[in-house]
């Protein structure tokens, strides 16, 4: 046999442990990303093999934790993609104002960067003192970070390319501190931001949503989870509520797709309907 087909019945062992010893599914990841992070965890911590992390997994209590971090994915940065938040400030943001109070669900937020770029944009539209950002992960560790915001200085130019490409109306250093080769978030944008444990994979419904974003996320699930992580969205999500995607993510393929309607062809930002269409 082959090694690569040995090493796909360690991950399939791998994947059972995790789940009966810790609750955790990843059954439903795509494969071969799923594969290649364990294959790299195996590597990172030393390891000989996939099969001396499943025994480390299942005997070593504390041992999770580490799987958990070093399994999820959290590459972000402030301002990802940011014609996005161009739509968002455009033609999302203007029809939200109109709500008193506004939910909006940040889900896989890893290291908090899109929370923190969402929080800048709320209070340049001037409501962000009414809204109430929940940021979320499967990661506590990934979480942890996230209410740091705290990032390498050397991102800065990126994240002040990203800032002015996405139409900011102020400087980006006045939301942040930069000393000791750190970026410090300031904490007035923590206010209203509530950093929480979610699984997408075994989690239900979260609240009455106004914006849901979620970008990047789907991509490294099958079409099955996909499909149960969009209908989960769709349940969270008011009336006439926000859903924001990657660019290399759809909705076509799931059966929530009629319950949704592009915003705009250029980005999936998709408005959810008061009926679903025929």
């Amino acid at each position: 046999m082959h090694l690569a087909d040995r090493q796909d019945i360690e991950v399939a062992l791998f994947v059972e442990a995790l789940r009966k010893r810790h609750g955790y599914d990843f059954g439903q990841y795509a494969p071969a990303s799923f594969k290649r992070r364990v294959l790299g965890l195996v590597t990172s911590l030393h390891l000989r093999s996939v099969s001396e992390l499943t025994e480390r997994a299942i005997h070593d209590d504390g041992f999770i934790h580490v799987v958990i971090e070093r399994l999820s994915v959290p590459v972000s940065e402030l301002f990802r993609e940011p014609q996005t938040f161009i739509a968002l400030r455009e033609r999302v943001l203007p029809e939200l104002s109109s709500y008193p109070h506004i939910n909006i669900w940040q889900a896989g937020c890893a290291h908090g960067e899109e929370a923190y770029s969402m929080a800048i944009l709320l209070r340049e539209a001037g409501i962000y003192e009414r809204a109430q950002i929940y940021a979320t992960d499967f990661s506590d560790a990934a979480l942890a970070k996230a209410q740091e915001g705290i990032y390498p200085a050397r991102e800065m130019p990126l994240y002040l390319e990203n800032y002015r490409k996405a139409g900011g109306t102020a400087r980006l250093q006045d939301y942040c501190t930069e000393k000791y080769e750190l970026l410090k978030m300031h904490d007035e944008l923590r206010a209203h931001i509530t950093f929480a444990n979610h699984n997408l994979v075994s989690d239900g419904v979260f609240g009455e949503m106004h914006l849901i974003l979620c970008r990047n996320v789907l991509i490294y699930f099958t079409d099955p989870l996909q499909d149960r992580v969009l209908g989960l969205f769709r349940d969270s999500l008011v009336r006439g509520g926000y859903l924001c995607i990657g660019t290399k993510e759809s909705l076509s393929f799931s059966r929530v797709a009629g319950d949704f309607q592009l915003l705009t062809r250029e980005l999936p930002v998709f408005r959810r309907l008061a009926q679903r269409a025929a």
